[in-house]
């Protein structure tokens, strides 16, 4: 199989400055594993690499689809493939960069989404339910899948019941289709906690409450930037009056993102594949090292 080497880890790691700089060094191209990223206009908030921090590496994946626009992991994974083909086709190493666990699994493992298109009737109806009622439901038409999800993860819950309402009962075999090296990135807790402050005060200082409100005036929807979680939940509500004040939000986005972090580490954890590098210890040596053996160079 072809190579692929997969940087990833929690908001504010680095891993987006890292993966551009051993792009650079290994003529890689970069295919983003960003849920956000996706879209257009979701720059500050979503934490996007500008075209000058991409210092010439070119990148997959950012900026293909208009907000309110539905964007599927399916979609995803097929435009994943696509991107990292082009660029083994070119002669160029393939590195797959960000922070959304799915998106990671679904090229890294080959996950297998041929089955039929959502019914958005079904997902409408699945998506006002509570997490207890979601539980139900599992348990009505599919009982086994219980014992292998979070019962505290509702998306998680959402679309296991979604696909028992849609008869999706048999499980899928993945199948990959690169050799991959998983590299992941981390901080000891407290600095982590500390880089996300730096960031989060960086970003609104840049206009990120500005950047939502531009998007609503433009026709992006209060339901899709809710959808979308953390800082453009949050400042939609701010926005919405849902706040006591300004601090009561920050400090409200601020603790969820560091709870993100932490949902991100324990869904990384899972995978037993993924070679932690420390940042604060030479983590570009130690990422040449493992990249250079994987290649065999």
């Amino acid at each position: 199989m072809n190579k692929l080497v997969c940087i990833t880890g929690t908001n504010a790691s680095g891993k987006s400055g890292l993966g551009i700089e051993l792009a650079r060094h290994y003529d890689a191209w970069i295919t983003s594993a960003d849920s956000r990223q996706v879209y257009k206009g979701l720059d500050l908030g979503s934490g996007k690499v500008t075209a000058e921090e991409m210092k010439g590496v070119k990148h997959y994946l950012i900026d293909v689809a208009e907000p309110n626009d539905f964007f599927s992991l399916s979609h995803f994974q097929k435009m994943a493939y696509s991107a990292i083909d082009e660029t083994l086709d070119g002669g160029h190493k393939a590195f797959l960069v960000g922070g959304t666990g799915l998106y990671v699994n679904a090229v890294v493992d080959g996950y297998d989404l041929s089955g039929p298109a959502p019914d958005m009737d079904i997902r409408r109806n699945i998506e006002q339910k509570s997490s207890d009622e979601l539980i139900e439901i599992i348990k009505e038409y599919n009982p086994e899948a219980l014992d292998k999800l979070d019962l505290d993860n509702k998306r998680r819950l959402e679309r296991a019941a979604e696909k028992a309402l849609a008869g999706e009962l048999k499980e899928r075999r993945n199948n990959p289709r690169y050799e991959s090296l998983i590299i992941g990135v981390t901080w000891p807790r407290e600095e982590l906690y500390e880089r996300i402050k730096i960031r989060l005060d960086k970003r609104l200082n840049e206009g990120m409450i500005e950047e939502v409100e531009g998007l609503r005036k433009k026709g992006a929807t209060d339901d899709f930037l809710y959808k979308l979680g953390l800082e453009y939940r949050y400042i939609l509500m701010y926005l919405r009056g849902e706040f006591e004040d300004y601090d009561s939000f920050y400090n409200k986005l601020y603790m969820e993102i560091r709870h993100l972090a932490k949902e991100q580490m324990t869904w990384f954890r899972k995978r037993n594949d993924i070679i932690w590098i420390d940042m604060k210890s030479d983590p570009m040596g130690r990422c040449c090292s493992l990249i250079e053996e994987f290649y065999g160079l």
